[in-house]
């Protein structure tokens, strides 16, 4: 007790005394100038300010210890250092380098929280306004516009992350720093997230086992939600966006306040759409979908400890399209159509002990899935009705740095229970154990970093039976449990002063879900009768990626590789039966590869530093070890962006100014599986234009953009519709502004 009582004196007491502060000016380094309006921020402590006019910034409450400091204005090379704070006041002046790049940002799922061009690992980062800007209806729909990502979708409601050719629950998502678990095993299952109090998405393209465990082996989607205000200060918003094809409207209004050491933010968003209509000027019956979201968060932070509670509600009605009939405008989903409640509740506190840090994450996650069919038309009950209770942890110490070495251990884990309540059971009563333990380290040099780390992961999954032995839809009972140890070696080096250079060889696992373990059934979203192996082994990988960027102050090249080794890879087979109609499916494993990558350039030639010429190439090829294509494959893709903007903020009544015009090019994809069918290549053309207006002293962001501008007829080779001949969507213009209040 007395230990106890020892402890909490001493927290308390570092707590009280350590209100350290720091303050410096921020200047052009080739003029001298003062820099108005520019973003300081110390990631890892999450407190921020920007300076004022004379340039000077302020912040307070800090604790003693060494942290990265970031200051970021556009127009400049973000700045990037790390600075030791000491008790009482302290002064540090950052001068900021005119360049035409692009401002970086601190990569956040990545344990060190390092500038991109300073990470071992390749970590892809988009800020969701600028997948607003190109038009996205959905946050699935945004992220294929970032090289190597691609989405499975059921028309437009419904999508989900494909990476380098791997899906589902080879692709994990993480959101307010905890797994995003809900059911997403299913094909016709889509991501579950509203874009609404999302600040920007990060993907990490290859195996992050090491890093977040089972079911990241194709690697992860990582969410980062909107900060909290600068100390202070208080902020709102409304965001409004309509779409002409959909004739959809999607809307989200939010505010947060923060003290010097309370913060409370809240975001509520809503978003409602009727069927959309393809290049033939068709419209897709029943692909219409309604979502309502909610965000909110409350945090204190006080020098050593900070501590946050972020809630997230979602709601979605979702149309499941299967045909091209009844023309109207409704906005209420017909049958079939997936009823989805979400609660997302979260806990992130760290404490900072000058030479060290620990950082605790909790989570729990319940998501209601209820699916309603043809024959469940009258009576309102739904044919599937499954609960999923999900409670996360995630422990981490940060160890002190020994001079260029810096180490994280921690523990990871999960508690997961599976409960039905339908007519239907696809998947039965479970209960999932995890437990990871892991060690990662980086070692700085100058010049170049290496960055290693090693995990053991063990799983149990527990069924029940379900049904009579011998009969349809009979699922036996289930006692399983899987283990992997895996390992990750990377390498980054500045082989010029401009181009850098990266190596990372990783390994990965993936436990079968309860899908591909029990399922016996028709598995109604996809119009299968699928049929599970209960003794299904781990899926493990072994990846090496090798990336090189060239970045010049006017010119940015890179070229990204990959080679994906697969062993035991689980996948669906049709065995040319038919069960009530449907043919069957039956889960089997074979090694598998998959392989290729992206390149890229970028071009903004000087003096024009405001036009900007973009290339990227991706391609991807899946087989497995007997010779045979992988399904769900994305086709070679070839996309060009001529845009122009001056994006730097001025006095003017109209700033921020940007227009762009993007070829997109799909080209044939002829390797397809046993049972896929060939997809033509097709082009689409999209433009789009934007400012900040100046509007009674507040500066509304406006802007138009325009995807499949010539109303191209196509189907992508990843659309599910694409086997009843249904087309995507066609022209679609989007109007969109924000406005802060």
């Amino acid at each position: 007790m007395k230990a106890q009582l020892a402890f909490l004196f001493t927290l308390l007491s570092a707590t009280i005394y350590s209100q350290n502060s720091i303050q410096g000016n921020v200047l052009n380094s080739d003029t001298g100038e003062p820099l108005y309006q520019v973003s300081v921020y110390f990631p890892q402590l999450e407190i921020g300010a920007v300076t004022n006019e004379n340039g000077l910034y302020e912040l307070g409450n800090l604790p003693s210890g060494e942290f990265k400091i970031l200051a970021s204005y556009l127009g400049y090379q973000t700045f990037s250092s790390s600075i030791n704070i000491k008790n009482g006041i302290n002064t540090f002046d950052i001068e900021l380098i005119p360049s035409a790049i692009e401002m970086e940002e601190v990569i956040v799922s990545t344990p060190f929280h390092k500038l991109q061009r300073e990470n071992v690992m390749k970590v892809e980062q988009e800020k969701i306004t600028n997948l607003k800007t190109n038009g996205a209806i959905t946050l699935s729909d945004g992220i294929s516009s970032i090289a190597g990502v691609e989405t499975v979708s059921t028309g437009v409601g419904i999508g989900k992350p494909v990476i380098r050719g791997l899906s589902s629950n080879r692709v994990l998502v993480y959101t307010q720093g905890i797994r995003l678990e809900n059911q997403q095993f299913g094909d016709e299952h889509g991501l579950g997230i509203s874009d609404a109090g999302i600040e920007s998405v990060e993907v990490i393209k290859g195996p992050a086992s090491l890093l977040y465990g089972s079911d990241a082996l194709g690697g992860v989607l990582y969410l980062n939600p909107e900060k909290f205000a600068n100390a202070a200060k208080n902020e709102g918003d409304v965001n409004l966006n309509y779409f002409s094809n959909t004739e959809g409207v999607s809307s989200n209004l939010g505010f947060k306040t923060s003290s010097e050491k309370f913060k409370y933010l809240v975001r509520a968003g809503i978003a409602s759409h009727i069927d959309y209509k393809n290049g033939d000027n068709e419209r897709v019956t029943n692909s219409r979908f309604r979502e309502y979201d909610l965000k909110t968060g409350i945090g204190y932070q006080s020098g050593y400890f900070k501590t946050e509670i972020r809630y997230n509600y979602n709601k979605s009605d979702l149309g499941i399209p299967e045909e091209i009939g009844l023309q109207t405008k409704e906005r209420t989903p017909d049958n079939p159509y997936q009823e989805l409640q979400s609660h997302i509740l979260s806990s992130t506190t760290d404490l900072f002990m000058n030479e060290s840090s620990l950082k605790v994450t909790l989570g729990y996650i319940f998501n209601d899935r209820k699916e309603y069919e043809e024959l469940a038309a009258g009576n309102g009950i739904p044919a599937l009705d499954m609960n999923l209770s999900t409670v996360n942890y995630n422990v981490q110490y940060h160890l002190p740095k020994i001079k260029r070495l810096e180490t994280i251990v921690g523990i990871q884990g999960m508690h997961q229970t599976n409960k039905n309540f339908g007519e239907e059971v696809l998947i039965p009563d479970a209960t999932t154990n995890d437990f990871g333990i892991l060690a990662t380290s980086h070692l700085h040099y100058t010049g170049s970093d290496v960055q290693a780390g090693i995990r053991y992961d063990y799983r149990t999954i527990s069924g029940e039976e379900n049904g009579v032995f011998g009969q349809e839809g009979y699922i036996g009972p289930l006692d399983r449990n899987f283990s992997s140890l895996n390992a990750a070696l990377g390498y980054r080096a500045d082989i010029s002063k401009k181009l850098v250079g990266r190596v990372n060889l990783a390994s990965g696992f993936r436990a079968p879900n309860l899908a591909e373990l029990t399922s016996n059934g028709i598995h109604e979203g996809t119009n299968r009768f699928e049929i599970g192996n209960p003794d299904l082994k781990n899926e493990k990988n072994v990846q090496i990626d090798l990336s090189f960027e060239f970045t010049d102050e006017h010119f940015e090249f890179f070229i990204n590789g990959f080679h994906n080794a697969v062993k035991d890879y689980v996948y669906l087979e049709p065995n040319g039966e038919f069960a009530e109609g449907n043919p069957v499916f039956l889960y089997r494993q074979q090694d598998a590869a998959l392989y290729g990558g992206e390149i890229g350039i970028h071009l903004h030639p000087h003096p024009l530093d405001w036009l900007h010429i973009e290339s990227t190439f991706e391609t991807v090829t899946g087989k497995l070890s007997s010779d045979e294509n992988l399904p769900l494959i994305p086709a070679n893709t070839f996309t060009n962006t001529l845009r122009i903007e001056d994006a730097r903020p001025n006095n003017s009544w109209l700033s921020k100014k940007y227009a762009y015009l993007t070829l997109r090019t799909v080209f044939d994809q002829n390797k397809v599986s046993s049972f896929e069918t060939p997809t033509p290549g097709y082009n689409l053309i999209n433009m789009g234009l934007g400012a900040s207006v100046s509007l009674f002293g507040k500066n509304m962001d406006v802007r138009i953009s325009v995807n499949n501008l010539f109303d191209k007829n196509y189907i992508s080779h990843l659309s599910r519709l694409k086997v009843d001949g249904i087309s995507n969507i066609g022209r679609n213009i989007s109007l969109g502004m924000h406005l802060p209040i």
